[in-house]
């Protein structure tokens, strides 16, 4: 699955998208500093998300909207069309993205 797909299920599961829970792990203190653990506790206790899927918020909270090129086009289970990934909603993702 690639990293968007993780990340669009994420909205699936939590009626939330991305960039609102980036909002909310903000406000809870959570950035590029926070250890997986807590993050992914948090996103299990509140919103019931699985550890492969709490990972991509983990990097998203701690590493921004970027994945290393090495995913873009590989072909690979994590294979991403783009080096950015779409945090505003899987309705709202222009059709180019």
């Amino acid at each position: 699955m690639s990293f968007q797909a993780y990340l669009d299920t994420i909205e699936a599961k939590t009626g939330l998208t991305p960039r609102q829970l980036l909002e909310l792990a903000t406000a809870r203190g959570f950035g590029p500093d926070t250890k997986a653990g807590p993050i992914i506790e948090w996103l299990k206790e509140d919103y019931g998300l699985g550890r492969g899927h709490a990972m991509a918020m983990v990097h998203v909270i701690t590493k921004g909207d970027r994945i290393d090129a090495r995913h873009v086009g590989s072909g690979g289970s994590h294979a991403d069309a783009s080096d950015r990934l779409w945090l505003d909603g899987k309705a709202s993702m222009p059709a180019d993205w």
